[in-house]
């Protein structure tokens, strides 16, 4: 009995080794994910669409009182949508393993110039192809430009809005702070902490 336990034992060992060894594969290639904010789209300012205007001198002046009402009942709610780029880098190159990841959810917070807005959460699952490809995950805004910039002046605001959502849209005035959960073959796991996705540049853990 004792000769069969011997290898028996020694079995264990290495078949948890591997299964270790395997975990931390599985997690660092998912940890390997890079992320970057793509493009803003279908943005409106108090229900006003800003896609055509390139500064606060040139809105009709039907929309511009339509602005300026919204501004004195304090409100200036915003709705866009915010395209968050994530890519695989995971080709079977440099040392990696050729794997597919699948995202099973992505928790995220929205930055605007620096001062945190809203938050939430991306729940449905993403697959990203382990062949360097990316995948788009649109992302819906909505809140209130007054609810975070109190202070700020009607012309400034509009500006603001006009940077995101404007003809000359861009991202660059924003951060977005994901903290994404992926799947392994031992269940779902978190990053242990966030990664700041911003538009100049594919950012990982």
């Amino acid at each position: 009995m004792k000769k069969l336990l011997v290898p028996i034992f020694a079995l264990l060992v290495v078949l948890s080794f591997s299964g270790c060894a395997g975990l931390q594969n599985a997690i660092t290639n998912a940890q390997r994910l890079q992320f970057k904010l793509g493009g803003i789209s279908a943005f409106t300012l108090a229900g006003v669409g800003l896609s055509n205007y390139t500064s606060l001198t040139n809105i009709n002046p039907l929309d511009l009182l339509t602005l300026t009402n919204s501004f004195t009942k304090g409100q200036l709610p915003v709705n866009f949508t915010l395209d968050l780029i994530a890519k695989n880098p995971n080709d079977g190159t440099g040392g990696t393993t050729e794997s597919s990841a699948i995202i099973k959810q992505i928790d995220w917070r929205l930055l605007v110039d620096e001062q945190e807005t809203i938050n939430g959460v991306v729940g449905n699952s993403i697959t990203i192809p382990g062949v360097g490809q990316t995948a788009t995950i649109p992302i819906q805004m909505s809140f209130d430009l007054m609810q975070f910039f109190k202070n700020g002046q009607l012309n400034n605001l509009v500006n603001l809005a006009m940077a995101l959502g404007g003809k000359n849209s861009s991202a660059s005035r924003l951060t977005l702070k994901i903290k994404p959960t992926v799947s392994t073959f031992l269940g779902p796991i978190s990053y242990p902490g966030e990664i700041n996705v911003i538009d100049k540049e594919f950012r990982a853990q």
